[in-house]
């Protein structure tokens, strides 16, 4: 596993293009656009202010930037860097502002969601939707682009929109049975349009019949011996007498050597660290928070909030609980490999984390100091990954998954 060298970055602002050529970053009001192979910069752009929010067209051939409190977009085109395009709101103001699906409409959602304006870059003109919902994930586009559903709250209820996305025009309009809609998704055909509440447990659903196959519980103590559970094992290096070296006299002390890590695997009963919920507050951690499937559908990974240090890996096929990965830290967050079964954590700590069927493995992210990874984002290829710190970003070029997975048992995490 080979590592890039660290750049600057602001505000955990750095993307892949959708066809996997360009990668980019945020610095302040500079936004920056690398070559993947290269790392060299193609492109530097300079917004009006801070950039608060970047996103890819789906083409790759444009890149938006939103400044939300200036209530400005900036749009710049990779083949033609001296055109642009600037979307001020005014007024009305901007919390939120994503493409369509054909990469040349920009739906910028006002303050206090009082409606969302698309905005045309080819012929200029201007549409507007009114009664957006103020939720996680309230827009939602079918796989083709054809359409958009969109969360909608009128007169304390919560409804749904379908529009046509090549004029805007609206095509149906329902109302759903719930009391605080959090989500809509469309089903990878486009014929079936999901909504939900809030997720406080998983449950499988039979995509045919919509009856519950399963419910998958998240207990804090593990009991099956088929379970493989894996903790997170935090050891101090032992140094020989003849490895230390003295500094001469007035100079400062070295940094430390820093604590190695690996998974252990644990006997059960194994008892996972629980958060009791604050429940007198709005919001408090409790319920499933994240969720992922494996691209191959074969696996789901989950986060409980009120055990947060811990991730869940269940068998799909099997509907069973297949491992479980105990960190020392809280989970940040998990992402898969596009290409394979393969997860990517990281707890906010100079280590990533990674986990497959044949076991799992602590890398340590090198650098000057500690390189705290609190995100993380995957290439398509499924070779590299960008890692994300507060001031930096470095690459992640990883092996074939052979050679992890010898890794993966040299670090006796073989399942």
């Amino acid at each position: 596993m080979n590592f890039s060298e660290v750049f600057k970055l602001s505000s955990l602002l750095c993307k892949f293009s959708p066809d996997g050529k360009y990668l980019a970053s945020c610095v302040q009001y500079r936004l920056v656009v690398r070559d993947v192979n290269t790392l060299q910069i193609l492109q530097l752009y300079t917004c009006l202010d801070q950039i608060q929010h970047i996103e890819w067209s789906a083409d790759s051939l444009f890149i938006l930037c939103a400044m939300y409190k200036r209530g400005l977009v900036q749009v710049w085109s990779l083949e033609q860097p001296e055109w642009h395009c600037k979307i001020d709101e005014g007024s009305a103001g901007l919390v939120a502002s994503c493409w369509s699906p054909d990469g040349r409409h920009i739906l910028n959602t006002t303050e206090f969601h009082l409606r969302i304006t698309v905005w045309s870059l080819c012929t200029k003109s201007v549409s507007y939707i009114k009664y957006p919902k103020a939720c996680l994930q309230g827009i939602a586009f079918t796989r083709d682009g054809r359409y958009m559903a969109l969360a909608e709250r009128r007169d304390c209820k919560d409804y749904v929109s379908i529009f046509v996305c090549s004029d805007w025009q609206l095509l149906r309009h329902f109302d759903t049975d719930t009391q605080d809609l959090t989500g809509i998704e469309w089903a990878p055909n486009g014929c079936v349009l999901a909504v939900w509440d809030s997720c406080l447990e998983v449950r499988i659903l039979n995509h045919v019949t919509w009856k519950m196959i399963t419910e998958f519980g998240h207990p804090a103590t593990i009991n099956n011996p088929k379970i493989v559970v894996y903790k997170e094992a935090e050891k101090s290096p032992q140094l020989g007498l003849g490895c230390l070296s003295f500094p001469p006299p007035g100079a400062g002390a070295g940094p430390l050597p820093s604590s190695e890590s690996k998974y252990e695997i644990a006997s059960v009963p194994v008892s996972l660290q629980t958060l009791k919920p604050v429940t007198d507050r709005a919001n408090p951690k409790i319920g499933i928070g994240m969720l992922a499937f494996s691209p191959d559908s074969y696996f789901l990974a989950t986060r409980n909030d009120n055990i947060p240090n811990a991730v869940w890996v269940w068998d799909i096929q099997k509907l069973r609980l297949f491992a479980v990965l105990e960190q020392l830290s809280p989970v940040r967050t998990f992402q898969w490999d596009p290409q394979q079964p393969r997860l990517a954590i990281c707890t906010g700590g100079s280590r990533l984390y990674l986990w497959s069927p044949a076991g799992c493995m602590s890398v340590q992210v090198p650098g000057e100091g500690d390189f705290a990874v609190l995100s993380l984002c995957w290439h398509l290829s499924g070779d590299s990954m960008a890692l994300l710190s507060k001031d930096h970003v470095c690459l992640c070029f990883l092996e074939t998954e052979a050679s992890v997975s010898t890794a993966c048992r040299q670090l006796g995490g073989h399942t």
